[in-house]
């Protein structure tokens, strides 16, 4: 294979055009496409890619029915002289889903792909191809690294709004033309149903696109599947999907809400007919890998887990954390040992070995919940705790302590570079932790940037636990709870490392690309 130089960093893919003609609406919200031949499979739902690294990546598909999924990819948007990659069968058993994993690639280069669904028992009659592009990681440091990052997608019950254009957040990210996007969890809300009506403060309407399994709590396999379709029934997020490739984590509304492993819902939550939430959490986690291209979780994968590390040339590792898994329950939290914490023993050993490892100049610790941010339990009439803080200013206490003894492990081994980003409190900030203002003082500094949501209810900033010595620098959040997309309060996070200096500057953003806040991170620090 040969290929095209590293394109521009700042311009705008011909391929997302290419891609993004080829994707149309569902055929069950519409029209069926122009390009469907009668009997053949149909690609509908759009491609992603994911997991991308240096030589490989994965490319993911659903058919309208069973298909042999077929990948193409090349140099060049023409297809002259394709490399194919025969992937898996797909069938009922995965919802008609289907990665494909390549190996070999070349780094640092433009990869256009298209894949094609055959039909099993004629290979020769094909759907017609649907195309999309990425980027592989460079091994060249002078090529630097620029990627987004949000969370938070169709929350609170404000789905997709066609009156507004959908999510139209996705092309403000697309224009900044990202190496890939770090996706912080709440992917879905399986506990939202979705009506096709909202009321407004203003008096005006919202107005959703609704599915069956929208209309209700999540509880079976087929629900949770609903819900990872219902948005890509969004032409924004599928355009996106076959421009720009994801790296992707979960937190608890792909699940329910504040969920923990051993949790029993209370029978006066007469939603749920299904009590046990570790039920509900395995067909989630199914789901979950049926529809995204994660490559620890894909049909065949050993580790079968979330968290992972995806290495991104020299500039950049990024580290996956899953703080939902593995956790104890919620509670005050505020216990003086607590050996399980958050991440649970096993993936804190895991971290500690990564990070010790990684020859990278940054280290994203991509964390699906703030640390020093307090997240209340809302559902339960007792003073229990969702995240790492509890409130309480003092010594680390409860899952605290596990945090403590991570950010001693990094100060020790001289660890340089750490960079904590995460979502999920619906506002975007943010915190810089420093040991002179901590009560736990054997750390060295280090940030923590939050955004999101995506296209989900914005609600007022949360406090902060001084255990770690937070300074909240830059906020913004809205007074009211759950102001709804059409009230703005829409975020999303870029990092852009340079290649030259190895700078690492983040800026916070609006919904349109607005520029809110803007901070430049030396490299080479143990500490900020």
């Amino acid at each position: 294979m040969s290929h095209r130089p590293f394109p521009g960093r700042r311009s705008v893919l011909r391929g997302s055009l290419a891609a993004s003609a080829a994707l149309t609406l569902p055929a069950g919200l519409g029209a069926a496409p122009a390009f469907a031949r009668s009997g053949r499979p149909r690609a509908e739902w759009g491609v992603q890619t994911g997991d991308v690294t240096a030589d490989s990546g994965l490319v993911w598909v659903r058919s309208d029915r069973p298909a042999r999924m077929v990948v193409e990819t090349s140099a060049t948007e023409s297809f002259r002289n394709p490399r194919r990659w025969h992937g898996p069968l797909l069938g009922a058993g995965t919802d008609f889903t289907g990665t494909t994993r390549l190996h070999g690639l070349p780094s640092g280069e433009q990869i256009h792909y298209r894949v094609l669904l055959a039909d099993p028992d004629d290979p020769r009659r094909t759907g017609e191809p649907v195309t999309g592009t990425f980027r592989t990681a460079s091994r060249r440091r002078r090529d630097g690294v620029r990627f987004l990052w949000s969370g938070d997608l169709a929350g609170q019950g404000w789905g997709i709004n066609p009156d507004l254009g959908g999510y139209r957040i996705y092309d403000a990210m697309a224009r900044l033309d990202p190496d890939f996007f770090l996706c912080s969890g709440d992917t879905v809300y399986a506990d939202g149903p979705i009506a096709a009506t909202q009321a407004l403060p203003d008096g005006t309407t919202w107005r959703n696109i609704t599915t069956e399994e929208k209309a209700k709590v999540a509880e079976t396999l087929a629900e949770y599947r609903g819900n990872f379709r219902y948005n890509l029934l969004d032409a924004n997020l599928r355009r996106f999907n076959a421009q720009v490739p994801s790296i992707v984590q979960w937190d608890d509304h792909e699940v329910r809400n504040n969920w923990y492993p051993g949790e029993v819902i209370a029978t006066t939550d007469t939603r749920y007919t299904e009590k046990s939430v570790d039920v509900l959490a395995a067909r989630a986690r199914r789901a979950f890998g049926e529809y995204f291209p994660v490559s620890t979780l894909r049909p065949g994968a050993r580790e079968g887990r979330v968290h992972r590390v995806l290495r991104q040339g020299p500039l950049l590792d990024v580290f996956v954390l899953d703080m939902r898994t593995y956790r104890n329950a919620n509670s005050p939290d505020d216990q003086t040992t607590d050996p399980q914490g958050i991440l649970g023993r096993e993936q804190l050993e895991w971290l500690k070995r990564e990070l010790a490892r990684s020859r990278a100049v940054w280290k994203v610790l991509a964390a699906d919940m703030p640390l020093g941010l307090v997240v209340p339990d809302s559902m339960e009439n007792k003073p229990n705790f969702e995240a790492v803080a509890q409130g309480d200013p003092g010594a680390p206490l409860g899952r605290e302590l596990q945090i403590a003894e991570l950010l001693r492990f990094i100060k020790h081994r001289r660890i340089t570079g750490t960079l904590w980003l995460t979502a999920d409190v619906h506002h975007t900030s943010a915190q810089h932790y420093q040991p002179s203002r901590a009560a736990f003082t054997d750390f060295e500094p280090f940030w923590e940037f939050v955004s999101g949501p995506l296209n989900a209810g914005a609600f007022p900033a949360t406090a902060l636990d001084a255990t770690f010595g937070p300074e909240r620098v830059f906020v913004k959040a809205p007074a009211a709870s759950n102001v709804s997309p059409a009230g703005g309060y829409q975020f999303f996070g870029e990092v852009d490392i340079d290649g030259g200096s190895g700078e690492l500057t983040v800026r916070l953003r609006e919904q349109d690309g607005t520029v809110l806040f803007t901070r430049t991170l030396q490299p080479g620090r143990v500490g900020q």
